[in-house]
């Protein structure tokens, strides 16, 4: 848990439901001075003396009584003052969200700690992504958590298509675990400009045949068209990102317009320039277009689609609201440029583009 939490851009604890601290990223352990081993297993009240404004103790003997109500998700923004390692007493801001089983019962809590003088800087995205992680992270895990304890206690008494069935959904939510994670370290890169591509050259029909085979173990209705011309040339760009960028393009094209209908397209053109012209001879980018036979989107809530944590109503609205906010910063770190058109009964198109030069010689010759 611990280091699930390091990849957060924020310090955060995580408590259980007798307010023991059971993990702290590195994070906390600079603000607070303690290492995270030494704040791991102790009552939080006892290492770091919360207290409110008045003085009084935050989590002298028991939680505020909302906290217990199945429906308080969040432990709202207050300054609490701590007892730093040294001693000396520090003012801060927090905030985090309640953790409950899945009868509503209250389990412990994820709270963010900023220094007083910094919250300006950092408003509630931090909240935000723990409130979010944590929630994505429950139904997964609890998948893997009950079929393996199954498994390693009935496996004899189990067929074997009942093995096969629940081996496949262990390893499908790992998948969605290891995805949550790759989005959270990408987050982190993007926003501090620490991304790192590992390129090469790129079969794009390859990838795009692989994406449709993965998500369609997903969609067992999955009806997906391919079409790309003969000669498309490869591309130079890192193999796992683009596949990401696909993933989260076909996997939101069937949770909120259909499985059925889906077309991914690729074409060659001359690339732009800020006129917005082509001045180059010959192609110089290629584009993907992933385009569905949905509704469409409202044109209200077309620019949105790329702010993060922003998922419409529509559909089936799963995940962490994070994938096109991350796909459209991949797709830009390569020097291409992500976009959404969508007209009311006929459809969303999401197309990107990719240079097909490197990124060390962006510049017509």
């Amino acid at each position: 848990m611990s280091a699930v939490l390091d990849l957060f851009p924020d310090a955060v604890i995580g408590v259980d439901v007798d307010r023991r601290i059971m993990a702290a990223n590195a994070l906390a352990s600079g603000l607070t001075g303690y290492r995270p081993g030494e704040l791991v297993g102790r009552d939080a009240q006892e290492v770091l003396h919360p207290r409110g404004p008045g003085g009084h103790p935050v989590w002298d003997s028991d939680w505020h009584p909302s906290a217990y109500l199945p429906s308080v998700k969040r432990i709202s923004r207050q300054e609490v003052t701590i007892r730093a390692a040294s001693g000396r007493e520090v003012r801060i801001l927090v905030a985090g969200t309640y953790q409950r089983d899945p009868d509503g019962r209250l389990a412990g809590a994820l709270v963010v700690l900023h220094s007083a003088g910094q919250w300006a800087h950092h408003p509630s995205a931090g909240i935000e992504i723990v409130s979010t992680v944590s929630h994505e992270l429950r139904s997964p895990l609890t998948s893997i958590k009950g079929y393996t304890s199954l498994l390693l206690n009935r496996w004899d008494r189990l067929k074997d298509e009942q093995k096969h069935m629940m081996l496949q959904q262990v390893n499908h939510d790992a998948d969605r675990v290891t995805r949550l994670i790759t989005e959270l370290l990408d987050i982190s890169r993007l926003e501090t400009g620490r991304l790192i591509l590992h390129c090469q050259l790129i079969d794009l029909p390859r990838i795009a045949a692989m994406v449709i085979d993965r998500v369609g173990l997903q969609y067992d209705d999955l009806e997906a068209e391919l079409n790309f011309p003969p000669d498309l040339p490869k591309v130079y760009a890192d193999p796992d990102k683009i596949e990401q960028v696909l993933t989260n393009l076909v996997e939101n094209a069937c949770k909120y317009a259909s499985p059925k209908g889906l077309c991914v397209a690729g074409t060659v053109s001359a690339a732009a320039v800020s006129g917005g012209t082509a001045s180059c001879d010959g192609p110089r980018e290629v584009a993907l277009t992933v385009s569905d036979c949905g509704d469409g989107i409202p044109s209200g809530e077309l620019p949105k689609v790329f702010t993060k944590f922003f998922r419409r109503s529509e559909g089936r609205p799963t995940g962490s609201g994070l994938g096109l906010w991350i796909s459209r910063g991949l797709v830009e770190a390569h020097g291409g440029v992500l976009t959404a058109e969508s007209n009311a009964g006929e459809g969303t198109a999401f197309r990107f583009t990719l240079p097909l030069t490197g990124l060390e010689d962006r510049q017509c010759p």
